[in-house]
């Protein structure tokens, strides 16, 4: 059955761009978020507007849902007035948060029970991936509602891949996030050892972002730490919080990620001096004197 109704929850800083696309590929979406302001430009260019969670999951084709944390994951859809207990029979439910697997297990189960499908395909990409709907989608689920939603996927991700059961995209996720912290904690120290023995920073990057040493995080990142400009694509806040499942997802299962919880620390102390909601890259001040 073709999907043509889509409720979409959460309309931040990625899940703006994800709304825009979904509109250029012709799909008719509704919107929720908390703040109804940060959702205005997209009522302005055509989304239909929801005063809460119940209508915007109300029947539609699907829900899709991007939120912060995993408590804001659970509440929206096994709260008071939230998505499970709304959504219409048939509806597939679509977290594309960065959350707990076993909460996508929880998720995917209570769906069923209810008539309802839902797959769990967390996103990484950036604004700029949102707005340009070049993501990168991991997905978790059965693979038939995956191959139902695909035609949605594909407008907002370039690349979209299927991984298996509930939960492991996420588990694919929280792997992503492992390999950021490395090639973003890599860049920072080279900019921080330039530094240190007189080098032109940039002069190096570009000399070693076509070489072995080279990582998208330089491409995307290094004008940015090289200008001290912290504005966000993606909130600190939001990374510690990735870390920190993917610090327990391992040690969980017997497995130590000694670099992974070394750049959480770095986080976490980022975090104290008040740079959470500052973005990731924001790491180069972990490095000052």
């Amino acid at each position: 059955m073709e999907m043509k109704t889509v409720g979409f929850i959460g309309t931040g800083l990625m899940g703006q761009g994800m709304v825009r696309n979904l509109m250029k590929a012709g799909y008719d979406v509704t919107v929720y978020n908390r703040t109804k302001e940060k959702a205005q430009e997209l009522l302005d260019e055509g989304a239909h507007w929801a005063d809460s969670l119940a209508a915007c999951a109300k029947d539609k084709d699907v829900v899709f849902t991007i939120v912060g944390y995993p408590t804001e994951v659970e509440a929206v859809y096994f709260g008071p007035g939230g998505v499970l207990e709304n959504a219409s029979p048939g509806t597939v439910l679509i977290d594309m948060s960065t959350s707990m697997p076993e909460l996508a297990v929880r998720i995917a189960a209570a769906a069923k029970e209810r008539g309802s499908e839902a797959l769990d395909a967390p996103v990484t990409g950036g604004q700029k991936g949102a707005r340009e709907g070049t993501l990168t989608i991991m997905v978790g689920g059965e693979k038939e509602v995956f191959e139902r939603a695909l035609p949605l996927l594909e407008a907002m991700g370039e690349v979209v891949r299927y991984h298996g059961r509930a939960g492991n995209g996420q588990h694919c996720k929280t792997m992503n996030q492992i390999g950021v912290a490395g090639a973003l904690t890599a860049l920072c120290e080279i900019v921080a050892y330039s530094e240190a023995v007189g080098m032109d920073a940039a002069e190096v990057i570009e000399t070693l972002r076509n070489g072995s040493s080279g990582s998208r995080q330089m491409v995307i990142y290094s004008a940015k730490i090289l200008a001290k400009d912290e504005t966000p694509s993606f909130y600190l806040k939001h990374y510690v919080k990735d870390l920190k499942i993917a610090v327990s997802e391992s040690e969980s299962r017997g497995r130590s990620l000694p670099q992974t919880k070394c750049a959480l620390g770095m986080y976490e102390t980022l975090m104290e001096r008040g740079y959470g909601d500052s973005g990731i890259h924001t790491l180069f001040r972990y490095y000052e004197k």
